[in-house]
């Protein structure tokens, strides 16, 4: 009897040490990273703001905010008061998702410099990301009020318009947003191509609207005399099931684009919606 109790064990073990990996495998389980970590030594005593600030840019670019945040306020101290050190700290915060501390550094730069046109614009982005996180358009209609403050200071940036239109387009405010994304792309024709790779697309939750951001993309590039982006957006539209996609064939914006022969096969290839 204990012979048999002593065989069923072992085999129970065995069938554990054998199944165990396979559970540490699964792609169904949800890693949380650990938390953002200082890698780079403490400032030194005796450095000069402008080399303090100096570090902190060089820390920014290799993406180790926590310790270029530890820079910039180290370079604070010597430079009470600045704005463009505010927001620089900002853009960690901002970059690390911690979007209230984020808020309150570009207010203090604002207040610091009210004409500071990069801390209106990059409060603008501190509320949108807000209003994407808790889905209170009052953030959307926060982020317009100060992208047009910062528009006011500075209206040749690309950025600032493709910000605002943005936010016109989290509030369904199509139109606005359609003029805003047309400024944008005139100051800088590859705004999109940034912007789409890990940006604004990355926001819309819903695939109507992922739908409707690419369909308006694919009629501005083909306003702007760029059929290969145009088709290029044309096709991620379809294949995010945009329901009006039969308005390509009476938007003026598409009349030079149905002419190219890729248009046609475009769209007797019907692209099949990609599941969500």
């Amino acid at each position: 009897m204990l012979s048999w109790i002593r065989f069923i064990c072992v085999s129970l073990l065995f069938w554990a040490l054998l199944v165990l990996p396979l559970q540490a495998q699964s792609t169904e389980q949800v890693e949380v990273g650990p938390p953002p970590m200082h890698r780079a030594d403490p400032p030194a005593p005796g450095a000069t703001p402008e080399e303090l600030e100096k570090r902190g840019d060089e820390l920014r670019t290799d993406k180790d905010f926590l310790d270029a945040i530890d820079f910039y306020y180290a370079a604070q101290k010597g430079a009470p008061g600045s704005a463009s050190m505010y927001n620089k700290i900002g853009i960690c915060q901002l970059m690390m998702q911690r979007y209230k501390e984020a808020k309150k550094s570009f207010e203090r730069a604002i207040k610091a410099d009210r004409k500071h046109a990069d801390a209106y614009n990059n409060l603008g982005a501190a509320y949108y990301e807000l209003g994407i996180l808790t889905h209170q358009s009052s953030d959307f209609t926060k982020a317009i009020k100060v992208y047009d403050k910062a528009i006011a200071l500075s209206g040749e940036s690309a950025s600032y318009f493709s910000n605002r239109g943005a936010a016109y387009f989290a509030k369904k405010k199509y139109e606005q947003a359609s003029v805003d994304y047309s400024a944008a792309l005139h100051l800088d024709p590859d705004i999109f191509e940034r912007t789409s790779r890990g940006g604004l697309q990355a926001q819309l939750a819903s695939p109507e609207d992922r739908a409707r951001y690419d369909y308006v993309l694919a009629k501005l590039y083909a306003s702007a005399g760029a059929p290969d982006r145009s088709l290029h957006y044309l096709k991620k539209a379809m294949e995010e099931g945009y329901k009006n996609i039969k308005d390509v064939y009476k938007d003026n914006e598409f009349s030079t684009v149905r002419k190219d022969p890729r248009f046609a096969e475009l769209m007797a290839a019907k692209t099949p919606a990609i599941p969500d």
